[in-house]
């Protein structure tokens, strides 16, 4: 029975690490500001963002699973919504990171040391969760995976959980690479024209991305 189940679970397994990877590896919005928030903040923060973003892939992992073809048809008439308000969030945090970064360099040294430690762990932790949930093409992303897969639409119950962990897995991996890649930026820009021109930049970025969704 073990040798009848075992390879269609380590499948489930795979095909939730690819579609994991897959999802998280392109830099867009979300992983510019995990980075540049790990540099300012530290390692620590940075970590709890990155669980935040891969709980979202997760859960829309799991979504995609349990409702299958159900989902897009339910997606489609809201994506225009969710689209704009994913447009508003991005461009706010733009606006935010930049006069963020402006007043940090006009403020005094003691100011600036101090601006790193002004998040929580929970906050920043539920801020990525809630801006990642906001992309609905991650659970098309995922439904359109399952469904194209004759494999994960005749899965068990155990294999749908198997994918479900293996994507959050594979997203929390990339996530909390890209918010050490932080880190190991904060220590090389310790200086302050450094990191005003790493949050411009951050903030230009983010900008840039935010408006692509319009088209």
């Amino acid at each position: 029975m073990e040798a009848d189940t075992s390879p269609t679970v380590s499948a489930a397994f795979v095909a939730g690490l690819l579609a994991g990877y897959g999802i998280a590896i392109p830099v867009g919005a979300v992983g510019t500001y995990l980075v540049v928030l790990t540099a300012r903040s530290g390692l620590r923060i940075g970590a709890y963002a990155a669980l935040g973003v891969a709980t979202a892939d997760g859960l829309y992992a799991l979504v995609a699973v349990l409702g299958g073809g159900k989902l897009i048809p339910v997606i489609e008439p809201i994506a225009v919504p969710l689209r704009w308000i994913s447009v508003v969030v991005l461009l706010g945090l733009a606006v935010h990171i930049g006069f963020t970064g402006v007043r940090n360099y006009r403020d005094s040294a003691k100011a600036e040391l101090t601006e790193p430690v002004a998040i929580g762990p929970v906050k920043v932790y539920v801020s990525l969760l809630g801006i990642t949930l906001l992309n609905p093409m991650t659970v098309v992303y995922f439904a359109a995976l399952v469904l194209g897969s004759k494999d994960m639409a005749a899965a068990s119950g155990a294999e749908h959980v198997v994918f479900v962990l293996a994507a959050f897995a594979a997203s929390a991996s990339w996530q909390l690479f890209l918010a050490g890649g932080g880190a190991v930026l904060g220590k090389a820009l310790t200086g302050r024209r450094g990191r005003l021109a790493t949050t411009l930049a951050s903030s230009a970025l983010i900008t840039v991305l935010g408006l692509r969704l319009l088209w």
